[in-house]
């Protein structure tokens, strides 16, 4: 069971309150990736499709932050396997809006 925290205004737009617990499971038990957590998350709350990542490219928003185990996973690669206290459902994968301005 994969835990998920979104930001209020995703939570907002998912009709969701708390976490958002996935269960997700590698193609042929391979490792829970961040693009795996991703899709399964767009396909339960498909509501959610283009505001983490363009719809097209499939590359995380600019404004849009990955987080876990006290770690930027922002510029990991999608495919690149998420930590084991993630994966065992020890600690969440944080989905945070960035902000920019002055």
């Amino acid at each position: 069971m994969i835990r998920v925290v979104l930001p209020a205004h995703l939570k907002n737009l998912a009709h969701v309150t708390g976490e958002v617990r996935l269960e997700v499971t590698g193609p042929a038990a391979g490792p829970v990736t961040q693009r795996l957590v991703l899709d399964t998350l767009e396909a339960q709350h498909p509501m959610l499709l283009g505001t983490i990542r363009d719809r097209h490219s499939g590359k995380r928003r600019a404004f849009v932050r990955f987080y876990a185990c006290e770690e930027d996973l922002s510029n990991e690669s999608p495919d690149a396997p998420l930590p084991e206290r993630v994966v065992a459902g020890e600690e969440p994968f944080i989905i945070l809006g960035a902000m920019a301005g002055g």
